[in-house]
């Protein structure tokens, strides 16, 4: 029987699959509602608070993301890291969900690609690299929702970033992993599965929170 735990907003539920969904539904109206000066402005924040990891700074490839909509701003992040001299490599989605690799160059390197005829992301137009290339990072910057006092991370439910993880495993490969959130989205719990990994730390707009590596 699924363990019963406290929800992030106070309310008891189920640690399966449909309370999963519930949470990112609660998680996404809340971002939803932040106003558009506020997520432009947090974009500077995350950028200064992640440069305090010496995982990112001092690493030579970080695989990281283009944030788009209300997600915590990875831009600034993503420029910085660039001209310190560190390789970025940005996915492109793949159509069973799986990701792919390519080198960011700067912002005229992202071109909008739609899926699905109704999802469109900011993807790397330059070569690919194969979902393999992931393999060789010192650091993944992974997207999310939330992230719990175990380091376990609430994502967005498609799969993607699962198979991320599934393939550094499998390759024996071990990067920093480190989650973006605002400070609301760092709670005491959120539902964790058997082949779910713990990030190793979480940067918000005004600080960062190590988790023990295993």
């Amino acid at each position: 029987m699924p363990e019963e735990q406290t929800g992030p907003w106070g309310h008891r539920g189920r640690v399966d699959e449909p309370d999963k969904r519930a949470l990112r539904r609660e998680f996404l109206q809340v971002r939803s509602a932040l106003p558009e000066d506020d997520i432009r402005s947090s974009a500077a924040a995350f950028a200064g608070q992640a440069l305090l990891l010496p995982e990112l700074t001092g690493a030579r490839t970080v695989a990281a993301y283009v944030s788009m909509g209300s997600e915590p701003g990875t831009r600034a992040l993503l420029d910085t890291l660039r001209a310190r001299g560190v390789r970025v490599l940005l996915p492109a989605l793949l159509p069973d969900n799986d990701l792919d690799w390519a080198e960011y160059t700067g912002p005229g390197s992202l071109i909008p690609v739609r899926h699905g005829g109704r999802m469109e992301l900011l993807e790397p137009a330059g070569p690919r690299l194969g979902p393999d290339a992931v393999t060789t990072t010192d650091a993944v910057l992974l997207p999310g929702l939330a992230v719990d006092a175990r380091g376990m991370r609430l994502g967005r439910g498609g799969g993607s970033y699962d198979r991320v993880l599934a393939r550094l495993e499998r390759a024996g490969a071990y990067p920093a992993l480190v989650v973006l959130l605002y400070d609301t989205e760092v709670v005491p719990r959120v539902p964790a599965e058997p082949h779910d990994r713990p990030v190793h730390a979480v940067v918000t707009p005004t600080g960062v929170r190590r988790f023990v590596r295993p």
